[in-house]
């Protein structure tokens, strides 16, 4: 029987296992490298599977109540002219929407807070130096100096994860995708009620996400030859150039993008690790093991699923291989149709062609995402 585990990370796949496992009554440690424990004041979007793991962690309530719910995305050209519209699938049950658009550290309040009242043990500012297994245990040294004896020891430690290179070598590395991804918090228009995304850019598109009553937030997905580095006191400048040729809202939100400091600029990186996600009693879970490219919105949402489908597995008195031989059934063929339908998007983006149907596999992506996990 799992009765204590070790997390290391706190982000949003970190947070939801812990929240998972210590509602099945699992003792859990959670280490986290910053000592600042905040979050970019950016906005992501979320759909209904999301929302229905929320649910499953007994805080999809709390989730809503701090976004903007909202139902389905439009697809417009870059003069707001709706080329396609995709209705949102009502996945958590009727009483709660089917997308959400939440502030990123609105998020990060939820989980935190939820995490720490069930009773997780929280260590900032630190994380491990070694990991020792053996048939029965897992005995990790800490950078204070501490050590400690778990059951199990999960990497929720991201893209560019310390346990995994650790644990499965070197090999496993994210790839730059070849666009890069600019976001910037605006005030919400009253026309923002829906998820809008504008084909037709060079390389890639843009959009708009509504995130509250008072806010949305602009974004830009393009092609970033090179992988350059952008001068920081230029980014402003630089996005609004790039969304020249957008007319109406986008327009309008353009203008917004004034404070260089506020625009949040990352190349896209992506990465699958090949199953099995776990070696001895260690296992990878949200970017970690599959770091995907905002663009069917699913980064999240496959993070918290993998601590809902954790949390479930492990209160079972089972051996630990086949639990988590189970939770690779679950969750591998998932997190790749989103990895890969992600890239599909991308490359459509940067080298477009006659089959090219960012709404079709969008909708695909919602009927994959609705079945159970």
């Amino acid at each position: 029987m799992i009765r204590k585990v070790l997390i290391i990370g706190g982000g949003i796949g970190g947070l939801s296992t812990a929240i998972a496992l210590r509602k099945a009554g699992i003792d859990v440690d959670l280490v986290e490298i910053k000592t600042d424990w905040k979050v970019y004041h950016v906005g992501i979007i979320v759909q209904g599977n999301f929302i229905r793991a929320m649910a499953a962690l007994g805080i999809a309530d709390k989730a809503v109540a701090a976004g903007f719910p909202y139902f389905g995305v439009k697809f417009q050209t870059l003069h707001g002219h709706t080329v396609a519209e995709i209705p949102g699938i009502p996945m958590a049950g009727p009483q709660l929407p089917t997308d959400l658009g939440m502030g990123r550290p609105a998020l990060h309040k939820i989980l935190s807070e939820a995490a720490l009242e069930l009773g997780t043990n929280v260590r900032l500012g630190m994380t491990f130096n070694e990991i020792q297994q053996n048939e029965n245990s897992a005995t990790v040294t800490f950078t204070d100096g501490t050590s400690g004896e778990y059951d199990l020891v999960v990497g929720a430690d991201g893209v560019h994860s310390k346990v995994r290179s650790r644990v499965f070598g070197d090999e496993h590395q994210p790839k730059f995708t070849g666009q890069g991804v600019w976001r910037y918090n605006v005030r919400r228009p009253a026309a923002l009620d829906v998820a809008v995304l504008c084909v037709g850019l060079e390389g890639g598109k843009c959009g708009a996400i509504p995130l509250s009553e008072d806010m949305g937030y602009v974004l830009l997905v393009q092609a970033e030859p090179g992988n350059p580095h952008h001068p920081a006191d230029k980014l402003a400048e630089i996005f609004r150039q790039r969304l020249d040729a957008c007319t109406g809202m986008m327009a309008e939100l353009r203008e917004q993008i004034t404070d260089s400091s506020l625009v949040i600029y990352r190349p896209l990186e992506a990465l699958l690790m090949p199953a099995p996600w776990h070696k001895g009693r260690v296992l990878l879970i949200g970017d970690a093991a599959h770091a995907t490219t905002p663009h069917l919105g699913q980064g999240a949402a496959q993070a918290v699923e993998d601590g809902v489908v954790l949390g479930e597995l492990l209160q079972r008195d089972e051996a630990l291989p086949v639990l988590l031989d189970e939770f690779m059934e679950r969750r591998f063929e998932r997190c790749k149709f989103i990895v890969e339908g992600s890239l599909q998007l991308g490359e459509w983006e940067m080298n477009p062609t006659p089959e090219a149907d960012a709404p079709g596999l969008t909708k695909k992506m919602l009927g994959v995402m609705a079945q159970p996990i």
